[in-house]
């Protein structure tokens, strides 16, 4: 061990955690020596928006990744430390530790007791309960003798010691927000710190379970009755005070409020840990292993998975419960769809007053006359809602296929909800959408609906049109999108500073969860909101470099768009407040689950690390072995998009869905925007057949991913319960009724017994670093 380090044991154990969990959020100071690797963490920051400011748009994948000179001298310089570490005493005698603890590993591993534990290290075999019952007999693929995956003693030590810590964040994070955090990761981080795990500690969100038949979802009876709290925004985040007194004594709520320079210490940790040599090596190695695994588990094990699913009665892929945990509203029916409710529409009320333009109403019939066309010689392809290959890199001509036939009139009149016709069109639309999704009764949807901050009256609006046009469906969660469009409220001079974009977002809804009797509507609308979402084009470029010395929102009063990282704190920050607040009077509780990693830096994806509860797309994963692993082991979902992506940012074939999943990530199929990207009327089966398709995919695959969209949804517990069966919060085949699922149980044993193993390598490095720290 080096000279001044202290192992992982040693060292406080991160806060906010356990039942006694302190309703706070614990802020750090820099020591000179965290200042250093702040500072470093700084220049990769500097390094990656310098590579995105000058990279071309293609060169992330059509250029091979790995440099074959580069990885010529990686290895000779891996080959010299080893054979320098076969000459030193002293990491011999650390190499001997790590085997006989990795050997008293694969003891337990292997089954053939009742009380057989897979995977874990001697010190964490108590942790999970026996699965010998439930486990299935199938053909494991072990490898003994392999303590770090061919790098130095060193090397492995310290990319351990890194991964735990960046885990260790990300579970303070979750805990505090109402977010999920693995089980299993959790029992294991567990005993990295030789503390105990029971079922107590975990954190999970609360989301309201859907009304029940006979039961008006739009009651406003049983409303919670109006606090004394009193509000105010500091520094971009909502603070609750008892009283007015506590509000001049600034004497805040016992909640957890979170801090910009907190948030960017933990930020810099992994953003200089992903940076990290021996870290990107270990965790390079541990994903090409997994997949190879999978590719074993798949060749030996195939024929005994489809034995199991054939045996299962009644079920089968189209009637397991799939989510599309990723679509918008706007753009939630086919292009057919909507052409043929254009026509419907017009053909029965040609003569409604649809639209004020300059001051004047128009009907539907001058609208279509001032656009000079007649809408039964509209088509699909006149219509022109689908993208193709003009929009490929082109965001700004993606955004333009909303406009049905180029017109923005007819995109104000069909597909938005505050209009002249208070969005009855919209509303109409949608309805048909969840009665085809009822009717198919085992698919479910997650629409977004926009906020943009530009006004705190926009909540209110929403609501309304929500109740007033009854748009509640079994089938359906609602999720809330804010676009990060700070710069053009900026231009129009409609915002002071981003202070304020904030407070129009996240008041109205502190406003509501303190004051519910006089926000009735809003109040019964959030019910059903299941989550946020942060949305734009993610390739935009920010000059300014996030760090604990960025300017506090009421600062930020130029032009410039703050960057990602910025904005994700901001919404996690208040998210995480208001969940706090919402638990505490007994009410629903938000996720975050903002885009995420679709394009531009892989900053971005060590922000959501942190912050969110699940992200949707995460190709940039591809590029970061560490940020890649890291998303393994804290099994962080990710909803995938390949039919979207292939008309945006990456071909389909470069996809990297398939290898996502053989190596164990959490990843689900969604459709994003059906009326650019689909043909059929239902998107989801389609995204799900070209996938089994394209990727030989079977049937224990496809129903695993849609197994994952029911776990990392917004639906209740209850209906997790009902569609994945009573113990799905359990990991591993005790968590899995494949009678519900059609998941085979070998799947399931094998996922959870090779995520055991990943972990076990990390607490067993930090284990042989106790014990050669104890012996000196």
């Amino acid at each position: 061990m080096r000279r001044g380090d202290t192992p992982l044991l040693k060292q406080q154990s991160s806060p906010c955690l356990g039942k006694t969990m302190p309703r706070q959020f614990q802020k750090v100071t820099l020591s000179e020596a965290e200042e250093e690797t702040q500072l470093q963490a700084e220049r990769v920051y500097a390094t990656a928006l310098k590579e995105e400011d000058n990279k071309d748009a293609l060169s992330m994948f059509t250029v091979p990744e790995d440099c074959p000179i580069v990885l010529q001298q990686a290895k000779e310089h891996e080959l010299l430390k080893e054979l320098a570490e076969q000459q030193s005493e002293q990491r011999t005698k650390r190499k001997k530790s790590l085997k006989m603890i990795r050997s008293q590993s694969m003891s337990l591993q292997m089954p053939g007791t009742t009380d057989w534990t897979p995977f874990l290290s001697p010190s964490s075999s108590s942790l999970c309960s026996s699965v010998a019952e439930t486990c299935p007999d199938y053909q494991r693929v072990t490898i003994s003798g392999d303590y770090c995956a061919g790098i130095t003693v060193e090397d492995y030590e310290q990319a351990a010691k890194s991964l735990l810590k960046a885990l260790l964040i990300r579970e303070k994070y979750s805990r505090l927000a109402y977010h999920r955090f693995c089980r299993t990761t959790a029992q294991f981080l567990r005993s990295a710190e030789n503390t105990g795990w029971s079922e107590d500690d975990e954190v999970l969100p609360d989301m309201c379970p859907c009304s029940t038949e006979g039961e008006d979802p739009y009651s406003m009876e049983n409303i919670p009755e109006n606090l004394t709290y009193q509000l105010k925004m500091k520094d971009g985040v909502v603070f609750v005070y008892d009283s007015i007194e506590d509000v001049v004594g600034n004497q805040p709520h016992d909640l957890p409020y979170p801090d910009l320079e907190t948030f960017a210490v933990d930020l810099h940790h992994v953003l200089q840990m992903i940076a990290d040599g021996p870290t990107k090596t270990y965790c390079h190695r541990r994903l090409n292993f997994l997949y190879s695994k999978f590719y074993l588990h798949e060749m030996l094990n195939e024929m005994a998975e489809l034995k199991e699913l054939k045996g299962v009665p009644h079920r089968d892929f189209y009637n397991v419960r799939k989510v599309d945990t990723h679509i918008h509203a706007a753009a939630c029916m086919s292009q057919k769809h909507l052409l043929t409710f254009i026509k419907k529409t017009y053909k029965t009320e040609a003569d409604r007053v649809v639209l004020e333009k300059a001051g004047q109403k128009m009907t539907l019939q001058e609208v279509f006359h001032g656009l000079n066309m007649d809408p039964y010689d509209l088509s699909v392809d006149s219509l022109d809602v689908h993208a193709g290959r003009q929009t490929f890199h082109r965001f700004d001509k993606f955004n333009s296929k909303y406009n049905p036939v180029g017109a923005s009139e007819l995109r104000e009149i069909f597909l938005k909800t505050d209009n002249l016709l208070n969005g009855e069109y919209f509303a109409r639309i949608i309805k048909e959408v969840a009665h085809d999704l009822e009717e198919s009764k085992y698919q479910h949807a997650e629409p977004r609906l926009s906020i943009y901050g530009r006004s705190p009256d926009e909540w209110d609006s929403l609501a309304k049109w929500f109740i007033q046009h009854k748009m509640h469906s079994l089938n359906m969660r609602w999720i809330i999108q804010v676009p990060r469009i700070y710069d053009i409220f900026k231009s129009k001079k409609l915002m002071p500073n981003f202070a304020k974009m904030l407070e129009n977002i996240f008041l109205p809804l502190f406003e509501s969860t303190v004051h519910p009797q006089d926000h009735k509507e809003l109040h019964v609308f959030l019910k059903y909101v299941s989550g946020f979402d942060s949305v734009d084009d993610e390739s935009k470029h920010s000059d300014h470099m996030f760090s604990f010395r960025s300017p506090k929102p009421q600062e930020w009063t130029g032009d410039d768009n703050p960057p990602y990282s910025y904005y994700l704190f901001h919404m996690y920050a208040n998210i995480m407040v208001l969940n706090n607040l919402r638990k505490e009077r007994g009410l629903s509780t938000f996720q975050f689950r903002p885009h995420c990693g679709e394009a531009g830096s892989i900053t971005h994806l060590v922000s959501a690390f942190l912050t969110a509860d699940n992200i949707s797309h995460g190709l940039n994963l591809k590029k970061s072995p560490v940020l890649q692993y890291l998303y393994y082991l804290a099994q962080v979902p990710i909803a995938m998009s390949p039919l979207s992506n292939n008309s945006l940012f990456l071909e389909y074939s470069k996809n990297p869905l398939k290898e996502f999943l053989h190596k164990g990530l959490c990843v689900s199929l969604s459709t994003d925007d059906p009326m650019q990207f689909h043909y059929t009327k239902e998107p989801l089966m389609e995204e799900y057949a070209i996938a089994a398709q394209l990727w030989k995919l079977s049937t224990c695959d496809v129903c695993e991913i849609a197994r994952n969209s029911v776990l990392q949804s917004g639906l209740s517990h209850q209906d997790k319960k009902h569609f994945l069966g009573a113990n799905y919060l359990k990991d591993g085949p005790e968590g899995n009724d494949i009678r519900r699922t059609n998941v085979a149980q070998i799947r399931m044993a094998y996922r959870h017994e090779t995520l055991c193993n990943e972990l076990s390598f990390l607490v067993d490095a930090v284990k042989s670093e106790t014990v050669n720290y104890i012996l000196g």
